[in-house]
Formats: structure tokens, sequence, C-alpha cells
């Protein structure tokens, strides 16, 4: 397996292209741009991979910019978690809030389960319901390569804003302590913004679960 990632439009919101035995998989694509269009394109067209899936961790408008251009572009669907469905079908409406422009995403092909596993050319991760930056927030966990997809829960040093619709803190922090925390110190994180970090850094210095913890 191989991961590549990019970061792309006004939020800097990272986008992850990962394949494994000719099969290819998008996770958030926030690209928003003609020249980040190109550019993930290029990329996926250069590989001798087909995309077959394109998941989001959630659905602000920051991870959906480009949902409608690479869904019409390869013909393939997107998939996410049931409650944010409304924030998929509102994306417009986000864009309009922060002055920006999106391309309306698609109806969803498929719904991400948590509990359920995704599994492309040799690789299988384990879904993780990480609700608290949004109702329907999820973390896809490879086991076998040490790694989880968290979305805009856990950052280096920082954790997902609580303040949108739906956000909690405290919702937020049990996701945190309950399902990225038992994965184990080594585990690396790869987050919705910012650089690569591992649980084991997170947990000893990001001030924010320290503080948790100490309560």
């Amino acid at each position: 397996m191989t991961i590549s990632s990019y970061t792309f439009n006004p939020f800097s919101t990272n986008c992850y292209l990962i394949e494994s035995a000719g099969e290819l998989v998008v996770v958030d694509p926030s690209h928003q741009s003609e020249l980040e269009h190109k550019t993930l394109i290029s990329e996926i067209e250069s590989r001798d991979a087909s995309l077959k899936r394109i998941l989001l961790t959630h659905a602000h408008i920051d991870h959906i910019f480009g949902c409608a251009r690479l869904s019409q572009h390869f013909d393939v669907g997107i998939e996410v978690h049931a409650s944010e469905k409304v924030l998929l079908q509102r994306g417009e409406t986000q864009a309009a809030m922060f002055g920006v422009e999106l391309e309306a995403p698609p109806e969803p092909i498929a719904l991400i389960e948590p509990g359920s596993q995704i599994s492309f050319g040799d690789v299988t991760w384990d879904v993780l319901h990480t609700p608290g930056h949004s109702p329907g927030s999820v973390s896809f966990v490879d086991r076998n390569a040490g790694l989880v997809i968290s979305g805009d829960v856990l950052f280096a040093g920082s954790i997902g804003r609580t303040d949108l619709w739906q956000g909690s803190l405290p919702t937020l922090m049990r996701s945190i302590f309950e399902q990225l925390v038992p994965l184990g110190d080594e585990f690396r994180v790869l987050s919705g913004h910012g650089p690569e970090t591992t649980i084991g850094k997170e947990r000893t210095s990001n001030p924010f679960l320290i503080g948790h913890a100490s309560l």
C-alpha cells in the first residue's frame, strides 16, 4: 500500500490517494481550484491502477470541494456516514456561509457503517465512528499498517473544532479516548489538516488530551 497526501483549497485540507494492488481510493477529495483538480486527476491517471472508491471522513465544506468533479470524471460514487448526508446535501449552503463556490456533490452511492470494513486491493480497513467534530465523522483504521486516517478528529498538537453544527467537545473527547487512543501509541495518525503524527505523541504532548486526562 502506498499513500500520497495533497493539501488543497483555502482551508489547507489534506486529501489522501491510497493505492494497493492495482486499485485506488481517494479519501476526502478536497481539491477546489482548476489547478488542484488537474493535479489530482493527473496523479490518478498516471498510476497503473483504477479508482475504485471515494470516501469521506465527514462532509464539511473543505472536505467535499472536489466530490462532484472527481465523481463525474471517473464515474465513481462517493461514500459517507448516514449522519453526514444533511451536510452533503447542504454543501452549497455551507459554501455560501464561507464565501466560496462549490459544485453540488452527488448523492452518495453507499453509506459507511461503523464497525464495517473498507476493502480494496490487498487492504482492509476498519471503520470507527468518531463523532464530535461532526455527527457522522468516521476514521479509517489499517491495523496491518498501523495507521488511522482520522479526518478532523485529532491533529498534531490540536483537535477538531466543535463550534460547528452538531459539534460537541465531550463527544469528541470520548471519540479520541475511547476509539483512537486504544489503537496504541505507535499508530500513525493521518489527519484532515496538518502533518502526520502518532497516537503516542498526541497522548503525551497534545495540550487538549493532557488537559482532558487530568480532569
